[in-house]
């Protein structure tokens, strides 16, 4: 990366909606059901986190090279953010009662593929560290984190089925979603010589 700086400046800046979030629950302003605006606020930003990690690549054939380290930390912040809503979710509005959460798993088929997203995410997350990489190999570590895809696709397919009337966010998440996907379909071009 050309300055360590860059990196810093994401960091902090992937914290700010959290902040914000903090900022607006101290001065108790997150609207008529506080709980449900933590939720989705949560799960918005896992989201885009989650897609800015998946952007890295097609900035990278696009020979933005620069934005290759942040990948990592967009992804540990998608999990971070992902957590921060399944804790809003578990701890707030189901009060920590994890049989309510079984039984929504089982009858909500949203949920259902809100925790297998996340489910899938922990290996990720727990590999994500310079160690890991090493221990698993560079080819077994990229084919691990391959889940990032079917994890995109669930938490869009989640958000969609959660919402009950206005579907242009989904819709516009859904769309980002398959053309960072359909860049990868697309050859790498061939360097001179190769």
């Amino acid at each position: 990366m050309r300055s360590p700086w860059i990196k810093r400046g994401v960091f902090a800046a992937s914290l700010l909606p959290l902040l914000w979030l903090a900022g607006r629950f101290a001065m108790d302003d997150l609207g008529v059901n506080p709980v449900e605006t933590i939720n989705r606020f949560t799960g918005d930003w896992a989201l885009r986190f989650l897609l800015l990690s998946l952007a890295i690549t097609p900035l990278r054939r696009f020979g933005q090279s620069w934005a290759a380290p942040l990948r990592r930390m967009l992804g540990l912040y998608a999990f971070f953010y992902l957590s921060c809503h399944l804790l809003a979710y578990l701890g707030v509005d189901l009060q920590g009662d994890w049989q309510a959460l079984w039984r929504d798993i089982q009858k909500r088929t949203y949920i259902t593929l809100g925790m297998a997203a996340f489910v899938l995410m922990l290996p990720l997350a727990v590999t994500s560290t310079n160690r890991m990489i090493r221990r698993l190999g560079g080819k077994n570590w990229q084919r691990l984190h391959r889940l990032t895809y079917p994890i995109a696709s669930l938490a869009v397919a989640h958000y969609w089925m959660m919402v009950k009337a206005d579907i242009r966010q989904p819709v516009l998440y859904a769309m980002i979603l398959s053309i960072l996907l359909a860049v990868r379909l697309i050859p790498k071009p061939r360097r001179d010589g190769a």
